[in-house]
């Protein structure tokens, strides 16, 4: 353990919150200006925001240039592993399913349950992404979808921003719930009772989503057409993420869900189809149609078993070894080999002090580096499988790595560069001031506790994360303002799934997994930012009322 810490101060500019957060906040006016003014990529965004993090956290807050550096190393490591490592398998499984041609069956599966798009949005980027995001989370269920859709004859604009939205509802208990299990963690509080208590105000997002979905897609008389389908897929959705989550536990919450949600939509549309089929620019009258197919290729529909179970061997091949990785008798035998390696310079050198913490505590600073054990690891093997099993060759495989690892090169340095702020932010005590900040709001604290967690999740792209950075600064508020602490907590995990739409990561995911160009990243931030930040508001407003009105409604801690 090194010798004496350098300890965070939370308000650096004449002992201020109020003047200190202007400073703590200067990298995230950097983000917004590049993206939503300047319409910057969202690697020079990330890059430029770094270095203004850097400046800030050495010149305001006094951090030691040696640990602020290593700081940037080891959110950079972070950001490429285990998140890059997980979005480059994804793409590559999807590279896989192109090139061994299969999408003329996929298409022909889906559309033999409906031509419209609308429907196939609400399968695809609402419950698959859903089933996906509980099993492994972390950028998978965006990059997935989304290139799915696109497949599908989407846009890619569309298809990206349309699943970003969709990827709010399950985020909560996403990856076998391990937000909770990290909320749990650090705060000391019982898991059962933070699982329900997501488990309350969860749905009602979640409740909502399929219909914004379409709105967004097709407009309101376009939703209209198949409101039965939107309002029974999120209704089914919602009552099983609440029974789950409030009976059973938070670990299969998003897999019980989506299954549920997809069972309810898939009854439905054996005996109710809407009256016009709807493609992006028309409606056409319902029948079969086909779309274009990966890159530019367009593949026959195959019927028979066979090329049924082929077209759709990568992705369950994906489904079968997440959940095997995520086991729990299986999780613990691939971390025997995990590597905890402790960062030089950073590791317990830096001591945050109340009230971000309870008594002054060093910070830790452990690289985990999971190399089997990864979701990563388990996307990467579904591929080679996948490879073997329809047919592809090694040599070609080789080569699709390599063009995979080439397009997502530019991608890949903006997550480095994104986790590498947010981790100077964090050690250097500037996250902490803007969280104090909105601590100090008083009565209104449970509304701009959503905002906390969602600056949480934009900052980092997880709500692990945040729960990780902002859980304990919650009921630590809670306690003081004589809040209920389990309330504050889960507030901080379900209003900060909303921020993952509009952190650069995810925006970073959707660009590559759709193959939209770079220029417009700024574009897709600034359309899901609306949707974003107004649906933090409704979780203010909700959080609100269950701290002051339906006060005996959450499980107390």
């Amino acid at each position: 353990m090194p010798g004496t810490p350098w300890t965070q101060v939370y308000a650096p500019i004449a002992g201020s919150i109020g003047l200190s957060v202007v400073a703590a906040g200067l990298p995230l006016l950097v983000v917004a200006l590049l993206l939503g003014v300047w319409r910057a990529p969202a690697w020079r965004a990330a890059s430029l925001s770094l270095l203004t993090a850097i400046g800030v956290a050495v010149l305001v807050y006094g951090m030691p240039v040696p640990l602020a550096l290593s700081a940037t190393v080891y959110g950079a490591a972070f950001g490429l592993f285990p998140i890059g490592w997980l979005v480059y398998s994804a793409i590559l499984l999807f590279d896989v399913t192109v090139e061994a041609g299969c999408f003329g069956a996929i298409e022909h599966s889906l559309r033999r349950v409906s031509g419209d798009q609308r429907l196939l949005v609400l399968l695809i980027a609402f419950t698959f992404g859903a089933f996906i995001e509980g099993t492994s989370g972390f950028g998978t269920p965006v990059a997935v979808s989304a290139s799915l859709l696109v497949a599908l004859g989407l846009p890619a604009f569309t298809a990206a921003g349309l699943c970003l939205v969709a990827n709010t509802a399950p985020v909560a208990f996403g990856a076998l719930a391990t937000p909770i299990v990290t909320l749990a963690g650090v705060t000391g509080l019982p898991l059962m009772s933070l699982s329900a208590a997501v488990g309350r105000l969860s749905p009602l997002v979640a409740v909502v989503i399929p219909m914004y979905l379409v709105v967004l897609m097709a407009g309101w008389s376009g939703a209209m057409a198949v409101w039965p389908a939107a309002v029974l897929c999120g209704l089914s959705f919602a009552l099983t993420q609440f029974l789950v989550s409030n009976f059973i536990g938070p670990y299969l919450t998003d897999i019980i869900s989506a299954l549920a949600s997809a069972l309810a939509l898939l009854v439905l549309m054996r005996f109710w189809k809407p009256a016009t089929e709807f493609a992006i620019g028309s409606p056409r009258a319902a029948g079969p149609a086909r779309v274009a197919v990966g890159a530019g290729q367009v593949q026959s529909a195959a019927t028979t078993p066979m090329s049924f179970v082929r077209a759709w061997a990568p992705y369950i091949l994906l489904v079968v070894l997440v959940i095997l990785w995520g086991a729990s008798w299986t999780a613990r035998r691939l971390d025997l080999v995990t590597l905890r390696i402790n960062v030089p310079l950073l590791h317990n050198a830096i001591e945050r002090v109340p009230p971000v913490t309870a008594t002054p505590a060093r910070y830790a600073a452990v690289y985990v580096f999971n190399w089997l054990g990864s979701a990563g690891t388990a996307t990467f093997l579904a591929a080679v499988l996948a490879a073997l099993f329809t047919g592809v060759r090694i040599g070609r495989f080789v080569s699709l790595m390599v063009g995979t690892f080439r397009r997502l090169l530019v991608p890949e340095l903006t997550f480095a560069a994104v986790l590498a702020l947010a981790y100077v932010m964090n050690y250097s005590g500037a996250t902490a001031t803007l969280g104090l900040s909105l601590a100090r709001t008083g009565v209104l604290f449970p509304f701009f506790s959503a905002f906390l967690g969602w600056l949480g999740v934009f900052l980092t792209g997880s709500d692990t994360s945040s729960n990780a950075l902002f859980g304990n600064l919650q009921i630590i508020s809670a306690r003081a303002l004589s809040l209920n602490p389990v309330l504050m907590a889960a507030v901080n995990s379900t209003a900060g799934v909303l921020g993952k739409m509009v952190s650069l990561q995810s925006i970073a995911v959707a660009t590559a997994a759709t193959g939209m160009p770079r220029s417009d990243e700024a574009k897709l931030f600034l359309f899901t930012l609306r949707h974003s930040v107004g649906l933090t508001v409704a979780m203010g407003l909700i959080a609100l009322l269950f701290a002051y009105v339906f006060v005996g409604a959450m499980p107390g801690g």
